[in-house]
């Protein structure tokens, strides 16, 4: 069994309600999905970290000793290991309480490996690293609390913007390197012990994380602080080796060695890449052992009690404000009568939400969804304006099929401003207006047109209907309906200046109809084709106006006492016609005019007319035009 009518129509309206609205669910689960939101997020975090002041290396007790392109042209590359181990004596000596050889040297170089060796299984002070995925081993004798892996977590761009610090639950050896240095440094594993009691006591991040999606976040994961780019204490591997380092760089501090030269291809990029070029106009990338004091320096902070200087919102933030930015757009995208207020406010509620995002990351460090809520609040909002422009051309073919083209454009502007309120489910609903009745009928149409062909007979009275209808809409009236040979005209309805202002438009109307056709019947008269006669009835008074028909045909009709009235008025006495263009008023109108119009035109008096079926006679009067200026007074008299 088919549904019925209404139902299909009301489910076509939800459907038409809905569609825009999902096409923008849908594309914002694409940006979701795709990775664009995400890439939007990133970029936004890399240009505020970069723009934002950045902390010094210099503050923290870390020290690199750096491999440099100058070190590779001396002692050649891979490095003997005697260098290495003079370079490790001099660094304990010098007092260094923890040293990172951030070099693979599971497998010897050199003839005199065993010095190496001997530093790894000796010297407390020493850090070795491994690679469990690349199976490379830590220097051979390297006690499992000595040993470190240097992995790091590179974004899906290949950005480093994360710190592994610690993963739980593995042997005593599995420990990452800067965690190693710091309990090396400290004297003391607190700091891992407690990450590994409380993991949710580090700020970790999860996978959907400030603007993260679905991120890998094995391991214990923070968001890495980036010092200043060079900042911290520096030197080379020849300089430490000719006795050239400060002493107040080595005593008391962590060490770390590693490579520096681009040769080598140590390099990382980090989120000031894509906006500062390296003097070859390539983007900057930072070396993995500045990389690596970095990840130092903040668990020194985090051993220190301090709390992580960038963190990010968790998951369920971004998806609060996801669902705040979709209720806001469909609600500001609606709320607003005209696009355009809704345009800036939906522009300003972004740029708010925006700043809001930028400034939570530059002065307190925290990290919120942003691309994806914003997208949400444009795109509902867009669905919205699509929606209301597509109802707004649906509403105006409804007026169009209603109304016609029998209003002037400020009257259809001012019916478009008030649609809410005059239109319900696409039809006028009944109202009772007071409105005045302009009534035409063409004195002698049978007899014209028993003298011109059809087409001759349409242009000369279409030729009469050009003066007349322009002449009522420009005053805000409505051209009804034609009827044959004439026209039903209202002033007041679907809406009106006032009872008193719409007469007074109505009266002007007959008077330019009066002057007009007579230079027509003068044009006329000039062609040969035959002189037109107009009668005109003009009655105030209230109608019920509002839509009529049915589906298949609509149109906005305006019945009752006050149209009947016009109507006798424009038939009465049709031979008693003493002008081409003859106009009866009823008092009914006449009585609406101020005193000094009514004074201005010329009337003649024609008595009551009785109305059938009204109790209530109708005073009747002729309008004969404007009366004739008075002559000036003659100074001379």
């Amino acid at each position: 069994m088919a549904p019925p009518p209404s139902r299909l129509k009301q489910f076509g309206k939800l459907l038409n309600l809905a569609a825009p609205y999902g096409v923008a669910g849908l594309v914002v689960l694409a940006l979701r999905f795709s990775g664009i939101a995400e890439a939007g997020n990133l970029l936004l975090y890399d240009l505020v970290t970069v723009k934002r002041p950045a902390p010094s290396g210099a503050t923290k007790p870390i020290t690199l000793i750096g491999i440099t392109e100058k070190d590779i042209a001396s002692y050649g590359w891979p490095i003997d290991d005697r260098l290495l181990c003079d370079a490790i004596n001099l660094l304990t000596k010098g007092g260094a309480r923890a040293i990172g050889l951030d070099i693979y040297r599971d497998k010897g170089v050199g003839p005199q490996q065993e010095c190496l060796r001997q530093q790894a299984r000796t010297n407390p002070k020493l850090v070795s690293i491994f690679n469990v995925a690349e199976s490379i081993g830590p220097i051979p004798g390297t006690p499992p609390q000595r040993r470190s892996f240097n992995d790091l977590v590179l974004d899906t761009d290949g950005v480093v913007r994360r710190n592994l610090v610690h993963v739980t639950g593995q042997d005593a050896a599995t420990v990452a390197l800067p965690l190693r240095l710091v309990e090396v440094y400290l004297g003391e594993a607190r700091l891992r012990q407690r990450l590994e009691a409380s993991p949710d006591s580090l700020e970790r991040l999860h996978p959907d994380s400030g603007g993260y999606f679905s991120a890998d976040d094995s391991g214990l994961q923070q968001l890495l602080l980036f010092r200043q780019p060079g900042s911290f204490a520096s030197a080379s591997l020849n300089q430490l080796l000719r006795h050239q380092v400060p002493q107040d760089q080595i005593q008391g501090r962590i060490v770390l060695i590693g490579s520096t030269a681009p040769s080598l291809r140590d390099l990382f990029l980090l989120p000031r890449s894509r906006f500062v070029l390296d003097p070859e106009g390539r983007q900057t990338q930072i070396s993995g052992l500045e990389l690596h004091a970095n990840r130092v320096g903040d668990l020194l902070a985090m051993a220190e009690g301090a709390s992580p200087a960038i963190s990010a919102l968790p998951g369920w933030s971004g998806q609060l404000l996801l669902l705040l930015g979709l209720g806001l757009g469909v609600v500001l995208g609606e709320r607003f009568t005209t696009l355009r207020r809704s345009i800036t406010v939906v522009t300003l509620v972004a740029a708010v939400g925006l700043g809001a995002s930028v400034g939570l990351l530059w002065w307190k460090g925290i990290w919120v969804q942003t691309a994806l809520p914003l997208a949400g609040l444009g795109l509902m909002a867009a669905a919205a304006w699509l929606r209301r422009g597509a109802a707004s051309q649906q509403q105006r073919q409804q007026f169009e099929r209603l109304l016609g083209q029998t209003t002037s454009p400020a009257v259809a502007q001012q019916l478009w401003a008030q649609r809410d309120e005059l239109l319900s489910d696409g039809c006028f609903e009944g109202r009772q207006l007071p409105v005045t009745v302009v009534f035409s009928d063409t004195r002698n149409f049978t007899t014209v047109s028993e003298r011109l062909s059809p087409a001759d007979l349409l242009a000369w009275l279409n030729r009469g209907m050009a003066l007349c209808v322009p002449a009522i809409t420009k005053r805000g009236g409505m051209v009804n309906k034609f009827t044959g040979d004439g026209f039903l005209a209202v002033f007041g309805a679907p809406v009106g200046k006032g009872e008193l202002a719409d007469a007074v438009e109505a009266i002007e109307a007959c008077l330019e109809i009066q002057i007009h056709l007579e230079q027509l019947n003068r044009e006329l008269a000039a062609a040969g084709a035959p002189e037109m006669y107009l009668r005109i009835g003009v009655h105030s008074g209230a109608v019920l106006a509002g839509s009529m028909g049915s589906s298949e045909r609509l149109e906005y009709a305006v019945i009752g006492d006050a149209v009947n009235c016009a109507s006798r008025l424009e038939s009465y006495e049709k031979t008693r016609q003493t002008n081409r263009c003859r106009v009866l008023v009823s008092s009914s109108t006449r009585d609406l005019l101020p005193p000094e119009q009514t004074a201005a035109l010329l009337w003649e008096h024609w008595g009551e007319l009785q109305v059938k079926g009204r109790q209530q006679p109708l005073d009747v009067w002729e309008l004969k035009g404007s009366a004739p200026a008075a002559a000036p007074a003659n100074p001379a008299q």
